[in-house]
């Protein structure tokens, strides 16, 4: 039996190829990329760069690594260096630095030029980030949590307590659409629009300092802390919407 799974594994081996000449290499378990740089006597740079790997170069199982290797020319009768770099398909700028010509970069019969591997650029993917970061508006103990009910009652923010003319600040960078009085409940109300449906809203002020159409940044002024409208005492009301529906502030803020 152990004679046979030697032949059987013998094919196998094979596959893998030779790691010296391989110009792909598949990730498997365990491995990293200086190990492979190592067994394919191709620096760990060259592979990154040509891969779109950023530091700390992390590799994952799995993932397919373009292998860049240097070709060797030797010059023949009639060669120029120019017509190497066109059959090649690389530019003479390259090979010049390779071998360090300098003009009137004159070559000769028989000598053994590196022609460096060129490989198209891996564009790296760019995360797109649709949700802003928030921050905390003020630094005021949080007296009331968000209890919204599926039915639309409940608490749909957070009351945080403040002294009277505290600095309210912008919880992330955004346009305001709205800083006026706000009779019904608020009192005086600032709403900043986010971008991608997201907003807060800032309420029971006794000041405003913005107006509407103000582009305003992360932790910037909005307004004075205050017991405007239906408050008891002085605090904060804060909320964070979605496409208009009210979400937990607390779900979204770092913790303290």
């Amino acid at each position: 039996m152990r004679k046979w799974a030697v032949l059987l594994a013998a094919p196998l081996l094979i596959a893998a190829g030779d790691p010296t000449t391989e110009t792909e290499h598949v990730v498997t378990e365990g491995e990293t990329l200086g190990g492979i740089a190592n067994r394919a006597q191709v620096p760990a740079s060259v592979i990154a760069a040509a891969n779109g790997l950023q530091e700390p170069y992390n590799v994952r199982i799995g993932q397919k690594l373009q292998i860049p290797r240097q070709k060797v020319h030797v010059v023949k009768d009639g060669d120029t260096g120019f017509g190497i770099a066109h059959r090649y398909g690389i530019p003479f700028t390259n090979i010049a630095i390779a071998n360090g010509l300098e003009e009137p970069y004159n070559i000769t019969k028989g000598q053994r030029l590196i022609i460096p591997a060129v490989i198209e650029s891996v564009p790296v993917p760019r995360q797109v980030r649709t949700e802003p970061y928030f921050r905390w508006p003020h630094d005021g103990k949080v007296m009331l949590g968000f209890s919204l009910r599926e039915d639309g009652k409940g608490h749909d923010g957070l009351d945080m307590k403040a002294n009277p003319l505290d600095m309210v600040r912008a919880s992330s960078s955004g346009t305001v659409v709205f800083a006026d009085d706000e009779p019904k409940r608020f009192g005086r109300l600032v709403v900043i629009d986010h971008g991608n449906g997201w907003r807060t809203r800032y309420g029971h002020l006794a000041k405003l300092t913005v107006k509407l159409g103000d582009v305003v940044k992360t932790g910037e002024r909005i307004g004075l802390a205050g017991d405007a409208g239906i408050a008891t005492e002085t605090e904060l009301h804060f909320e964070i919407m979605k496409d208009n529906k009210r979400i937990d502030p607390a779900s979204k803020l770092p913790q303290r």
